[in-house]
């Protein structure tokens, strides 16, 4: 099976809403941040990938036809290089809201003080998987914060340019018959168009909303499982 549609948009900008859409209309299996977290023995692959360049594609995207958000959208143009006839869609939003959106999810994501840190340890040192969620964790905070945002995130105007650079940077190396630059608040008829699909008659989902973030993220900690938000 191979990749079908790649997402280069920033997590935050209706990433888990696209992942639902793309599934409703065909797509089958989106590759989202949840998936690594689901299943954090995938880690090593997206190592290699960050590290040179390539990995194993198939064992990776075994039984998958789409990619969104994190880990998959820094690394856009090894996927297009890998799948020249993907599809690729630009996930974009409003700068203000996504960086409160972001401040009040991802960036506080994990444990804040110093008895959530002590317990996390204390199950790091008893539950494996645990630790290899704190290990993708850890790439996450690495390739986003580090390398995307060089450790500035808290900078806003910074992380304005770092935003809309991306966005130009994207648009410049894509082809631009096989790019969509959209914003899920614009429902169904510029995906459905772009894929050559008709509407679902359905409303297009938004899921993931900012106040279920927290408790989806340690319900998986706890369980290896992600409720849909």
């Amino acid at each position: 099976m191979s990749i079908k549609v790649i997402g280069a948009g920033f997590p935050r900008t209706g990433t888990n809403s696209l992942k639902r859409s793309l599934e409703m209309l065909g797509v089958t299996k989106c590759y989202h941040m949840k998936e690594l977290l689901t299943h954090p023995d995938q880690l090593p692959l997206w190592l290699q990938l960050e590290t040179t360049g390539t990995t194993d594609w198939d064992t990776l995207y075994n039984g998958f036809q789409g990619t969104v958000d994190f880990p998959c959208y820094p690394f856009y143009k090894q996927h297009l290089e890998r799948y020249p006839d993907a599809k690729v869609i630009l996930t974009v939003r409003d700068f203000d809201s996504w960086y409160k959106s972001v401040k009040s999810t991802i960036w506080t994501a994990g444990p804040q003080t110093l008895g959530q840190k002590l317990m996390m340890m204390g199950r790091m040192l008893t539950d494996s998987r645990v630790r290899k969620v704190i290990g993708c964790i850890k790439f996450v905070k690495r390739e986003f914060w580090g390398r995307q945002f060089q450790n500035r995130f808290e900078d806003e105007a910074f992380a304005k340019e770092v935003f809309e650079r991306h966005i130009e940077e994207v648009k410049a190396y894509v082809p631009s018959d096989q790019l969509l630059v959209y914003d899920v608040r614009q429902g169904w008829a510029p995906l459905c168009d772009f894929l050559g699909v008709p509407e679902p008659t359905e409303e297009l989902p938004h899921l993931n909303k900012r106040e279920n973030f927290k408790t989806m993220l340690q319900g998986l900690i706890k369980t290896g499982k992600m409720a849909e938000a």
